[in-house]
């Protein structure tokens, strides 16, 4: 089966540079990526290749050079769906906030909604691949909803799970570790594998495209995720004893990273993990885990979150305890925003949850981030809910300045590991704060010698 045309649903986080890399790599398949936010697809067409909705190194370089040759984007979902042979569902699968599973189980009305458009609009047999970070099983429901449309239109669910870090997303995909198919045991599935696999066989080798049953290849995301968020809250738990003990946690890392049995990845110690998969991955699997009675396996993974709650809350509390028990009126500057460093991606990063406790102290926050936008930071403060809207524009302000930011402030907080924050004039920065001047590295970014001999207080995780 040759798939001469693309349809991707989502034109997000995972969608855009997935579809970008395909399109470049097979310029004779047709790749439209479709969405309903029209402004989203405005920035995806933007002539000024620099406001693409997403920032990923090497990503503006991809799209220039696929962009309205094969690969386009647009809001027309039903014609979209209606060509394509193959069709990847990339929609966001967020944590419920309602009803059973609350705050645990996945939100998969958006999966669900993509299900009965395909089926509603589909006039010839279609592949359909789920991309979005599913639980196990969620492929029968698809399958269940699309083979009940009457049509006689006949469908084949692929689970082909992504497998990126943002900021290095496009290396990841030019270069992956493995991609993973799932699909039916049966002739059929085994023809819709084959066509994805040709596809991604244009640029990776195919020892390195694995194919399993689908149920496999859900649950294989959601492990993969969490066991690297076991790794980040291992680490973070030494950290908190390294502290108390005088060891220093990157030696500790260092050490043990050269074990070859464990390996040196994931061991950096720092104010918690973020990003939209770790979090949402593990309370996922702590879910089924519960479903089916697996209560002792469920408080094990759920021990990663707790850990991870447990950095972001100390980091603010040690910034309270050391600024004399109060730093009510206190300007905090934060340098970063992002949960890691060459993405504007914010989701659960742990700026936020370190600055609401602080606000929460009255604390007045200053915040620069190279590439998140002034309205991004106030949403992802107004959605918690703490305050009032005001109340968060009052006590958080955002600048487009380094310097501007820590002028007259009384501790600076580093929560995104941005490179630049090691360039910096840091003695410039010292002769315009508040004295004694303080420095909280949440990243363990700058060189403490240098900055002692500056003056500031240093104060980093793990040591």
């Amino acid at each position: 089966m040759k798939i001469k045309n693309i349809c991707c649903i989502g034109a997000g986080y995972v969608g855009g540079p997935t579809m970008s890399v395909l399109a470049q790599k097979n310029p004779d398949i047709k790749i439209t990526v479709v969405d309903i936010n029209q402004d989203r697809i405005n920035s995806w067409n933007d002539e000024n290749l620099n406001d693409l909705p997403i920032y990923e190194p090497g990503l503006k370089e991809i799209v220039n050079e696929a962009r309205d040759r094969n690969l386009f984007f647009h809001t027309d979902v039903e014609k979209a769906i209606d060509e394509a042979d193959m069709i990847f569902i990339s929609v966001n699968t967020p944590t419920k906030t309602y009803g059973k599973g609350k705050g645990m189980a996945a939100d998969l009305k958006y999966v669900e909604l993509c299900a009965r458009q395909i089926a509603k609009v589909a006039k010839s047999d279609k592949i359909v691949v789920e991309k979005s970070t599913l639980p196990v099983r969620t492929a029968q429901a698809i399958k269940n909803i699309l083979d009940n449309t009457g049509s006689g239109v006949k469908f084949q669910i692929l689970s082909n799970p992504e497998f990126l870090a943002e900021g290095t997303a496009i290396q990841d995909l030019l270069h992956p570790d493995r991609v993973l198919i799932g699909g039916e045991e049966s002739p059929e599935g085994k023809e819709a594998i084959d066509a994805l696999v040709e596809i991604y066989a244009t640029w990776i080798p195919k020892e390195k495209i694995l194919t399993t049953n689908v149920w496999s290849s859900e649950l294989s995301k959601l492990v993969a995720n969490a066991f690297l968020a076991q790794r980040v809250s291992s680490i973070n738990a030494i950290s908190e004893l390294c502290e108390v003990t005088g060891a220093d946690v990157n030696e500790v890392s260092r050490a043990i990273g050269m074990d070859s049995r464990i390996g040196p990845k994931f061991l950096k110690s720092s104010v918690g993990f973020g990003g939209s998969c770790f979090q949402k991955d593990i309370l996922n699997l702590v879910y089924i885990a519960k479903t089916y009675g697996l209560h002792e396996v469920a408080d094990y993974w759920e021990q990663v979150i707790i850990m991870n709650d447990h950095q972001k809350r100390r980091f603010a509390d040690n910034i309270v305890s050391t600024l004399y028990n109060t730093v009510s009126g206190k300007k905090i500057t934060f340098l970063g925003w992002a949960f890691k460093k060459d993405t504007n991606d914010t989701r659960e990063s742990a700026a936020i949850y370190v600055a609401d406790a602080l606000m929460n102290e009255q604390a007045e926050i200053t915040v620069y981030d190279p590439k998140v936008s002034e309205e991004r930071i106030y949403e992802d403060l107004d959605y918690l809910g703490t305050r009032s809207p005001e109340e968060n524009r009052k006590l958080l302000k955002v600048v487009k300045e380094p310097y501007e930011a820590c002028n007259e402030s009384h501790a600076i907080a580093i929560l995104t590991e941005w490179d630049e924050f090691k360039e910096y004039d840091w003695q410039k920065i010292y002769d315009s704060v508040i004295k004694p001047a303080f420095i909280f590295d949440g990243r363990k970014l700058l060189n403490p010698k240098e900055i002692k001999e500056i003056g500031f207080e240093y104060y980093a995780i793990g040591s």
